[in-house]
């Protein structure tokens, strides 16, 4: 059985992502073991700490090497993704040459309350991911466009057709990890 890592750039408690991140996880195989790895607390990465690492960077690149494969869900910030999500690939990719995220199949769903479904802050992540060398699911896209409509107050998504759309990527998720570790 895969081992999905699950990573929510946003760090707001009732987060739409988390809530798409749950519709997706909802949608893997029975049986399937996911971590919802915690970003939040990461220091900003510092090539100092590269020689005597805190805890807490130490923590989390075990936890990211025990995974087998990712799913990432994110907003847009500012036509990027948000600087703690990309702290989190810094911090595991570091130091040089010992990266633990080379490897690992990744989805790549965003979400905005906007029409424009967080569409940047997708391909931003993407061309990250390229360079981690991690495989990436390329179809279905996954851009979630005025999730606030399609979820309620907690984040929870509560759209039927959303709800089926999300399963459904799961499954060839599922089967595209499965064909790349």
């Amino acid at each position: 059985m895969v081992k999905y890592g699950v990573i929510i750039g946003s760090l707001r408690k009732n987060s739409y992502s988390k809530g798409i991140a749950e519709a997706i996880v909802a949608g893997l195989p029975k049986g399937s073991e996911t971590s919802y790895l915690n970003i939040a607390d990461l220091p900003l990465y510092n090539q100092d700490f590269d020689a005597d690492s805190p805890k807490s960077y130490v923590d989390f690149r075990q936890q990211v090497a025990d995974q087998d494969a990712f799913i990432f869900v994110t907003p847009e910030y500012n036509r990027s993704i948000p600087a703690a999500l990309k702290n989190a690939l810094d911090v595991a990719s570091r130091p040089w040459g010992q990266s633990v995220w080379a490897g690992k199949p990744a989805l790549v769903a965003s979400q905005s309350i906007s029409g424009i479904s967080a569409v940047l802050a997708n391909h931003v992540l993407r061309q990250s991911l390229v360079f981690l060398d991690m495989p990436t699911m390329a179809q279905p896209e996954l851009y979630i466009g005025h999730s606030d409509q399609l979820s309620d107050e907690t984040g929870r998504v509560t759209n039927k057709g959303t709800q089926t759309f999300l399963a459904d990527a799961a499954k060839k998720f599922d089967e595209f990890a499965k064909k790349n570790i």
